[in-house]
């Protein structure tokens, strides 16, 4: 299979409704919308989540979607899992940036199923596409259409 036939493209369209608010609105009707804003230092109202929240709860959510699917594949029964991130900005070069986050993920499994998940704690970061993209680097190619 070549890396053509693994491509898969999203589109999301985002809108300033005002100051630092925006509706991001999602390529599939059924996904609705989202309204981000940002913290009152930078001049926004925190009316919703800013970006930096937002990739450090992508990032939890794929972490701990891959490790439900590698338990499900191991048929182990889930009893709970929850999990909590928490994201550093600091100052880099002059800029601020987000520097870390760190994960704790808490499955619940049947003590039978230990075993199991500890395997599965061995390898289901490997196939969370968000984490993985965020720690190998991602090309952005930027355009300011005018």
């Amino acid at each position: 299979m070549s890396s053509d036939e693994e491509k898969n493209e999203f589109t999301i369209d985002i809108e300033r409704l005002e100051d630092y608010k925006f509706r991001v609105e999602f390529d599939k009707e059924s996904m609705g919308e989202l309204f981000t804003d940002e913290s009152e230092e930078a001049g926004g109202d925190e009316e919703g989540p800013n970006p930096s929240r937002l990739l450090a709860a992508s990032s939890l959510n794929c972490l701990m979607a891959s490790l439900t699917f590698c338990l499900e594949k191991k048929r182990v029964e889930i009893e709970s899992l929850k999990g909590s991130v928490t994201g550093t900005v600091e100052r880099v070069d002059g800029r601020l940036r987000v520097t870390r986050l760190e994960v704790k993920i808490k499955p619940e499994v049947d003590t039978e199923d230990k075993q199991k998940l500890e395997k599965c704690e061995e390898i289901f970061e490997d196939y969370c596409v968000v984490t993985q993209s965020i720690r190998n680097g991602i090309d952005v190619d930027v355009e300011v259409e005018v």
